[in-house]
């Protein structure tokens, strides 16, 4: 391998071969990364989607269970207003039995209208809330079979993502110090470039070789001249079409020797 992780290189002291050596060997390293990344497709992502359904389904039935708590003592407000009114009903029929002109009379049969109304308008409240109530009720119902399916689909893909992490975990490890040891000795201005390739490049590819004449990233010819300049290792040279960095295959086989 011509690039060794722990060569003590200052990155101004490196040729441009040297320079070259190290992009590609970062760009083997990360693909291998990208690999094991891979492997494990959407399971993240998956994981995390159910985990934060999960937690808004449980917001939504506290919430809910709340609203129901609330509207059932609404519900009890409204029987003991009931049960006041019916109470100064009776006081006031008996109050009548007792009046000395129609004058008073009338006046308490005015209250008792007035509470007999209050019961009607109580007892409308408590059909309103009861059936406020059992709406939240069955929405919790359905929320809580949602969160049911949701812990058991979770179950299940954490059971995948962790059997893929167990492993790839160790190698993932190892790839991720590898890849750390060659950007510590990669020109700056370079990593930056190769991490703005490799983000916008199809596969993360910002370092590829040339393939029969051609770009390997892009596929699209590359010059003769062009060619001979890349093999000459004396600069850095990118392909005009996507802006990928451009090794000869000799520089590939001396990197695995």
């Amino acid at each position: 391998m011509a690039t060794k992780e722990n060569k003590a290189v200052e990155t101004t002291e490196m040729s441009v071969e040297e320079k070259i050596k190290v992009l590609y060997e970062l760009q083997q390293v990360d693909s291998k990364i990208d690999e094991i990344r891979t492997l494990r497709g959407e399971l993240p992502l998956e994981v995390q989607d159910l985990e934060d359904n999960i937690a808004g389904l449980e917001t939504r039935i506290s919430n809910l269970n709340t609203e129901v708590v609330e509207l059932n003592q609404q519900v009890a407000n409204k029987n003991l207003e009931i049960k006041n009114a019916q109470g100064l009903i009776a006081k006031y029929t008996e109050q009548q039995k007792n009046v000395r002109n129609n004058r008073e009379y009338d006046s308490l049969s005015k209250e008792i209208e007035y509470q007999t109304l209050e019961i009607e308008l109580c007892e409308k409240k408590i059909k309103e809330f009861s059936h406020q109530a059992n709406d939240k009720k069955l929405l919790i119902e359905q929320a809580a079979m949602e969160l049911n399916d949701s812990k058991s689909d979770l179950h299940v893909k954490k059971g995948e993502l962790d059997s893929i992490v167990t492993d790839t975990q160790k190698e993932e490890e190892e790839l991720l110090k590898r890849s750390e040891a060659y950007q510590e000795i990669t020109e700056p201005r370079l990593l930056q470039a190769y991490k703005r390739i490799r983000a916008n490049a199809r596969n993360g590819l910002a370092v590829v070789m040339v393939n029969r004449d051609a770009c390997g990233g892009c596929f699209n010819k590359i010059p003769p001249q062009r060619q001979l300049d890349i093999k000459m290792r004396k600069k850095i040279i990118v392909c005009e079409y996507c802006g990928r960095i451009l090794v000869d295959k000799g520089l590939t086989e001396d990197a695995t020797e």
